[in-house]
């Protein structure tokens, strides 16, 4: 996990000469490019993952939050070397899973830090820039949870196979159709800084996107590639399964009240809901059903109409 790289600063001491092919290499030199190497650290965010880990004789921490200070001291350390630094989200299940595939002993830390390495090139992560440890866990944690509900729904749009009718590849023909409705919805919501929610059931789970973008003016919008992804990815699946979903939009412009507008998956579309309906769902908690007070400065609305233009629909 970090065992590595805490091994690498308490080895640099000294300015040790050696001779290799000839010429003289010294630990300065050695640091130098440890500063163009970079790090990664697999971080147990919660309790019961570390206690997971416990079960390895060769993790010799015994308590969870001493263990986080340690790896705080540990970051600093590299951080004041030049060295940059990713935490990635450490989970003690795929980590045997791993090395039950790898055919490697799970109880050495070579073990984990191949998985980390493994982790940090295909999993989600989080630069270090000098931010508090207690802020960055939850970055951490909601962008593995993003990441695993993309990969989910891409699984999902894979194996829908072609349609038996018009013999299109179902999964592709619902991601296009989202893509449309995304850039749909942003032309018509004009300039603003917008956060969208896409919310879609499916048998097993229910699959959460968000995107934040910015369109300060009538231009283009700015958003992030890999947010857009996971929303429309998530909105695909809710058309392909036609699935009762919903789409919830929220604008904010200087000087000016924040609108919610929301829309419902019918069909395959967006079908707007009435203001009436966007309040409802606003102010309605989530898990109890009772009544929540409206927000100040905010504006429920409704859905307005994205449907023009939109590519013909075959399932």
């Amino acid at each position: 996990m970090f065992e590595s790289a805490l091994g690498e600063i308490m080895a640099q001491t000294g300015n040790k000469r050696t001779t290799v092919h000839g010429r003289t290499v010294t630990t300065t030199m050695r640091r130098t490019l440890r500063r163009e190497a970079p790090t990664t650290i697999g971080l147990l965010t919660d309790e019961q993952d570390f206690a997971a880990m416990r079960r390895y004789r060769t993790f010799t921490f015994d308590d969870h939050h001493v263990y986080l200070e340690q790896v705080e001291a540990l970051l600093k350390a590299l951080t004041a070397q030049g060295v940059h630094t990713t935490l990635a989200l450490f989970d003690p299940e795929e980590y045997a899973q791993y090395c039950t595939e790898a055919g490697i002993a799970p109880d050495t830390p070579s073990g984990r830090s191949r998985f980390t390495a493994e982790i940090a090139a295909c999993g989600a992560t989080v630069p270090y820039d000098g931010q508090p440890l207690d802020a960055l866990i939850p970055v951490l944690v909601g962008r593995a949870v993003r990441r695993a509900t993309w990969e989910y729904a891409t699984m999902l749009l894979a194996g829908l196979g072609d349609c038996a009718d018009c013999g299109q590849d179902i999964g592709r023909a619902a991601f296009d159709r989202a893509s449309h409705l995304l850039e749909r919805t942003l032309e018509a919501a004009g300039p603003g800084i917008h956060h969208l929610v896409c919310s879609t059931p499916t048998d097993h789970d229910q699959l959460l996107a968000a995107l934040h973008t910015d369109r300060a003016t009538a231009g283009a919008v700015l958003l992030d590639s890999s947010e857009g992804a996971e929303f429309v990815s998530v909105l695909a699946v809710g058309i392909a399964l036609e699935s009762h979903g919903g789409v919830v939009l929220r604008t904010s412009t200087p000087g000016a009240p924040d609108r919610v507008h929301g829309w419902r998956l019918s069909r395959g579309s967006l079908a707007p809901l009435t203001a009436g309906e966007v309040f409802s769902a606003y102010c309605t908690d989530a898990d109890t059903g009772e009544p929540v007070a409206p927000e100040s400065g905010v504006e429920y609305c409704a859905g307005f109409d994205i449907g023009a233009d939109e590519p013909e629909q075959h399932h």
